[in-house]
């Protein structure tokens, strides 16, 4: 009977001890993946940032470069067009060979500088750069919405919201609010020429 003594506290510590282990482990992985989770969600609202501020970069050198090519190829077509009147407004043959050769001239010159016309393709490459920016934004923001979502089902499961009052300081992982449009940005922005 003296084995009996020693067995059952030996056996109650035991039962203890491994409870004490298995709800620290518990709390433990609980807290980790809180961790993981709000750490994505910083992760993804960093990737809205950085569209934000690729838009901010591209989009204006965009539509300078655009208004830019655009003005020359104004240039170039007024230029044709004022000598094409010209031979229309010369009254001898003398006057109208004189404007035929300042109208090659013109068509020459203009065409050696920009031996295209590309203000239309410039005009849909910024369309498609438009696009494509407000894409990766608009994917960032559903990104950065679904990592919210994650990390606020995760803290605010009972038993886990339980853990993390008692392993977690008491704000540690305050419940995400996710992206919201600022006021007014259901209406489309306007690109000026």
């Amino acid at each position: 009977m003296t084995q009996k003594k020693w067995f059952i506290p030996v056996v109650i510590i035991a039962a203890i001890v491994l409870s004490a282990l298995i709800f620290v482990s518990w709390g433990s992985g609980i807290y980790d993946k809180s961790v993981s989770l709000q750490e994505e969600v910083n992760a993804q609202w960093g990737n809205v940032q950085a569209s934000y501020q690729r838009r901010a970069d591209l989009i204006p050198n965009l539509v300078a470069t655009v208004k830019g090519a655009a003005a020359n190829e104004n240039k170039i077509l007024r230029e044709v067009t004022q000598a094409r009147a010209g031979i229309v407004n010369a009254k001898t043959p003398e006057e109208m060979e004189l404007m035929g050769k300042r109208i090659n001239t013109a068509i020459n010159l203009a065409f050696e500088a920009y031996p295209q016309i590309r203000s239309t393709q410039n005009f849909a490459d910024l369309q498609a750069q438009l696009e494509g920016t407000e894409n990766r934004v608009g994917v960032a923001r559903k990104n950065y919405n679904e990592a919210v979502k994650t990390f606020n089902q995760h803290i605010r499961g009972f038993f886990r919201k339980i853990a993390l009052k008692i392993f977690a300081d008491q704000d540690e992982f305050a419940k995400r609010e996710m992206f919201e449009s600022s006021k007014g940005a259901e209406n489309a922005p306007a690109v000026n020429f």
